[in-house]
């Protein structure tokens, strides 16, 4: 089978390829904002998203495993979230040897008041799509995420580049 390298599909896979990398760079770009305007890493920011996401408390090796880094990294992570209030380490009920990480609401509150002050731009964004092209864009999120962390835990099993 002979591929044409300026075939539309290519040309379409170039331009999501470009944009995909401008919207990635943008979003850490954002995120670095968000951060500096709470006073915080972003990082820090990060995790408070995927505590929130989560319907229960994680463990330091959960956040570790989500978030990509070592458990010494995520250890610090949480510290500096206690200390500043956003997080509070409990003990699991279930098993009283695992501690958990809860976020503490009033300070988690700090950081959703700047998402509901930016929200009504992103709605506005979203509002120009059919629910059938909302969905689409829903399902390539989700797939995106899976295919970042399979992708993370590919380059972190491979050696460093010298």
């Amino acid at each position: 089978m002979i591929q044409m390298t300026d075939s539309p599909r290519t040309r379409l896979y170039d331009e999501l390829l470009l944009e995909s990398r401008r919207c990635m760079a943008a979003y850490v770009l954002f995120n670095q904002a968000v951060a500096d305007h709470l006073g915080l890493h972003p990082t820090d920011v990060q995790c408070l998203s995927l505590l929130t996401a989560e319907p229960e408390p994680l463990t330091v090796r959960q956040i570790a495993d989500m978030t990509g880094l070592t458990t010494g990294s995520a250890t610090r992570l949480v510290d500096r979230l206690q200390r500043g209030g956003y997080v509070v380490r409990e003990p699991d009920e279930q098993d009283r040897r695992r501690v958990l990480v809860a976020p503490v609401p009033d300070r988690v509150a700090r950081v959703a008041a700047v998402w509901d002050d930016l929200f009504p731009a992103w709605q506005a964004l979203l509002d120009g799509h059919t629910e059938d092209e909302l969905k689409v864009i829903t399902r390539h999120m989700r797939e995106a995420h899976d295919l970042s962390h399979a992708q993370m835990r590919h380059l972190r099993s491979r050696p460093k580049p010298d």
